[in-house]
Order: structure tokens, then sequence, then C-alpha cells
């Protein structure tokens, strides 16, 4: 099955003012909603009385510019320069060593408390499981490869603590 062309404009003309308020609006019903809004939430969200209204405005859109929309499928809008990113931009946040130290302590102190622990629980696996998963994420992939084989054993010793009566 081949994919719809998208109707594109000749030529960017700025917007009217009602354009620029209906713009906006698709813009962020985009960003809210991963998807395009329809004619009748346009209509609602704009406070147009008619999706009459609502079709002119984006097909001027359209021949405006601003606005792109696959022929007949539905929720097809796209905003050609958003004024806004549409997709949450993450920026890897970098520990500096001093954090990295403190980070690592902390993850230290929980070893050795379940460690001591005359038996650890199920609860107590999982915290030190995700304390090393966030090791990873935060690119301390060293710290992690070293709690590792203690976090073995102490789920090794959780399994013979469960069997022994």
């Amino acid at each position: 099955m081949s994919e719809t062309p998208r109707v594109e404009p000749k030529t960017t003309v700025r917007p009217t003012k009602k354009q620029k308020e209906l713009l906006s609006f698709i813009e962020d019903f985009i960003i809210a909603h991963g998807y395009s809004p329809s004619y009748r939430e346009i209509m609602a969200g704009t406070g147009h009385t008619s999706v009459a209204t609502v079709s002119l405005h984006v097909n001027n859109l359209i021949k405006r510019g601003h606005l792109a929309k696959r022929d007949r499928s539905a929720r097809s809008l796209e905003v050609v320069s958003p004024s806004r990113k549409t997709e949450a931009e993450f920026t890897t946040k970098q520990l500096n060593s001093s954090e990295e130290k403190w980070l690592v302590r902390k993850v230290e102190l929980f070893f050795k408390e379940a460690e001591t622990a005359p038996a650890i629980s199920e609860p107590q696996l999982d915290k030190l499981y995700i304390l090393i998963g966030a090791l990873k994420v935060l690119g301390l992939d060293g710290a992690a490869e070293s709690f590792t084989p203690r976090l073995t054993d102490l789920k090794k010793r959780s399994q013979n603590n469960q069997f022994s009566v």
C-alpha cells in the first residue's frame, strides 16, 4: 500500500490574528496529545461556532504555508514550522566528581545495610537493582559493575534463606 502524498504549500504568508490563534491551538494540542486535533476539537478549543469556519481557516493556513496535511486522512494536520519543540528535549545531567562520589557512597551504604542484615527481603533486592540501574543511566558503569557481584551474592543468600526452615 502506498502512502498518501502530503498537500504542500507553495509559499508562506503571515497568518491573520484568528489564523495565528488557530495555529497556536493546533500546535499546543499536538504537543499535549501527540496527534493533531479534529476540526470539532479545534472549533471547541478556539471558540468558533462552526466546523466550516475552522475548515476555511485550516485550508487558508495550508495555502499560506503554515500547515500541511495528508489527503483523505483524519488527524493529519502538521505545523510546518513549529514555534516550540513537539518532542520533549532530554538533556543528560553530567555529575561532577563530588556528586559521583556522594552517590556511590550512598549506594555503598545501602549494600552494607543489606549485607549485614540477618535476612534480605525482596523489596531490598529490588531497591539495589534499581540503584545499580540508576548508576548505569547516569554513566557510572564502573561503579555499577563493581556492585553487581555483591548483588549476585545477596540474591543467592536470599534464595538460600527462603528454603531454610
